[in-house]
């Protein structure tokens, strides 16, 4: 129930007093998906757990990928068919307790000749073998009428024929939300603005972590019988806080993503186009909006929570669109929004970044540390019963599986047609509204829009009741947090954000009891990461090489 499975930017204090005062069985640094899924595998199995986040809850890479829960189907020419299986294995899982952050959806490769539609089709029924498709699932074969009926702006002289099967749209940070909040709901305490700044030692074992809150500036000591370190792109700092000579382990990788008016590039399904460099990229439908990645590139400046995006790579992801579609020419300046994000690959000396694995590694470290690094966002649920293995082997016993509960928003059959009509019906709000709303939080959807059923502004699609659902059950604490990451409205309503903003900040204001100053700098920092994220509209190509990395 709402309130059960809060995580409120409310009782920050009073959480912070409950990391100060307890001594918790996992403390798990990073809050992203990787350490949201520990969380909750952790309580899950009777553990008591702490989570902290350096910012905010998957503002890092678990907020900036492609949002589609997949095996991956490229790494089987790269011979990782471990990796394939479980991950084309999970996509039923991750449906099973999240029906609405995994929805089924034709992902549809164009072929130029049968004879390349006979080669992808043998590629594809392996990977439904792997996957243990079911045959409502397995791929179709669509040629002429078919074709143009489903995709009717691809260029069917190029390419008369596609094959299409299935796989599963998601929300990457709400997958991350709900993971906490499921863990909260059975006991875990989270936190984040709360970075971690030392390792508690006492005869050279961890025994803890002292963090800093961003936001009061109160520094607290958690104590813990294992530390987790599950920071993503920052798992290297957190390591030197435990061995300070710890050697680099990652390769960080760019991905950008952007986002067109569905208007502009009309695609009705998932697509994968090839880039110049024979790359193959996304092009997925959301709502009103179409967004197309991913860039693969070596990224040397460091982790950054907010990597830049040069013009060069925005015309690297547009250039296929010609090749593929009858649509008008889309250039930079038509972009809406746009976002970049770091992969913490683990690393191999000479390897290009779409060449390195996507497994995940874990290690003990001298203090007893486990580390977690490297991982897909689709296989997050075994990659944390391979780091609670690692856990149980410091605590002394392994922790006992327990009952995998759906998620919060995940118990109802999966039909989210049904689910937005009945949302609609019974609250009135607008069919667009309702489908959008499922989407985001769905079983849940009614309890968002009894917060408060008005848009923010005039003619809006964002609600009010979003705005306090988003800090006062998902622990948002800043207007970014609630138009990135809680509402999305800055990823799939992009024209949206510069109106709602002014309003979001009030409300925030009202439930979080801001100064006027600090409003005032809310408004101006969201207006300003706006506006970063659009720079290359405006900027000169930079002479930097893209695809190989």
């Amino acid at each position: 129930m709402p309130g059960e499975l809060s995580i409120s930017a409310a009782t920050r204090a009073a959480t912070l007093d409950r990391l100060e005062r307890e001594r918790f069985d996992l403390v798990v640094v990073g809050g992203g998906i990787t350490g949201a899924g520990v969380a909750r595998a952790a309580t899950l199995a009777g553990l008591s757990v702490a989570l902290l986040d350096a910012h905010d809850f998957a503002s890092g890479t678990s907020s900036r990928s492609s949002k589609l829960i997949h095996g991956g189907l490229r790494y089987l020419a790269l011979g990782d068919v471990g990796l394939v299986r479980e991950a084309a294995l999970e996509r039923k899982q991750v449906f099973r307790i999240a029906p609405h952050l995994a929805e089924p959806r034709w992902m549809v490769v164009p072929a130029r000749s049968r004879a390349a539609l006979a080669k992808l089709r043998i590629g594809i029924s392996t990977y439904e073998k792997l996957g243990a498709v079911e045959a409502p699932d397995r791929h179709q074969n669509w040629s002429g009428s078919e074709l143009a009926r489903e995709e009717p702006v691809l260029d069917r002289e190029r390419f008369p024929h596609a094959c299409a099967y299935r796989e599963y749209l998601t929300d990457d940070a709400r997958l991350v939300l709900a993971n906490l909040r499921a863990a909260v709901g059975v006991g875990s305490a989270v936190l984040n603005y709360a970075p971690v700044e030392a390792m508690l030692l006492e005869q050279g074992r961890a025994v803890g972590v002292e963090a800093a809150c961003r936001l009061t500036g109160r520094r607290v000591r958690v104590r813990a019988r294992v530390v987790v370190n599950a920071a993503g792109p920052w798992v290297e700092a957190v390591q030197r806080l435990e061995t300070p000579d710890a050697p680099l382990m990652l390769h960080l990788s760019k991905g950008i993503h952007v986002t067109l008016d569905a208007e502009r590039l009309p695609v009705r399904n998932m697509l994968v186009l090839s880039a110049s460099d024979r790359r193959s990229l996304f092009a997925i439908r959301r709502g009103e909006v179409v967004y197309l990645g991913t860039t693969d590139t070596s990224y040397a400046r460091g982790a950054e929570r907010w990597p830049t995006i040069e013009r060069e790579e925005v015309n690297y992801l547009l250039e296929p669109l010609a090749r593929y579609f009858d649509v008008a020419a889309v250039e930079p300046r038509h972009v809406l929004g746009a976002w970049a994000g770091l992969r913490p690959l683990i690393g191999t000396q000479g390897t290009e970044p779409q060449e390195l694995s996507r497994r995940d590694e874990v290690i003990s470290g001298a203090a007893g540390v486990v580390t977690v690094a490297g991982g897909k966002l689709t296989g997050y649920r075994p990659m944390a019963e391979r780091v609670l293995e690692a856990a149980g082997r410091v605590l002394g016993h392994m922790p006992a599986p327990c009952e995998d509960d759906p998620l919060p928003g995940g118990d109802f059959s999966g039909d989210l047609a049904s689910l937005s009509a009945g949302l609609e019906r019974e609250t009135g709000v607008a069919a667009r509204t309702a489908a959008r709303l499922v989407r985001l939080y769905g079983a849940e959807a009614h309890a968002v829009v009894t917060r408060g059923p008005n848009p923010i502004v005039p003619g809006a699609s964002l609600l009010s009741g979003e705005v306090d659902w988003g800090v006062m059950e998902e622990g948002a604490t800043s207007v970014r947090d609630l138009l990135y990451r809680r509402t999305r409205t800055a990823l799939y309503e992009p024209g949206e954000s510069e109106r709602v903003l002014d309003a979001v900040a009030v409300r925030m204001a009202e439930l979080l009891d801001w100064s006027g100053e600090r409003t005032a700098q809310e408004r101006s920092e969201m207006r300003a990461r706006l506006a970063a994220d659009l720079d290359f509209r405006e900027a000169g190509a930079p002479q930097e090489e893209l695809g190989s990395g």
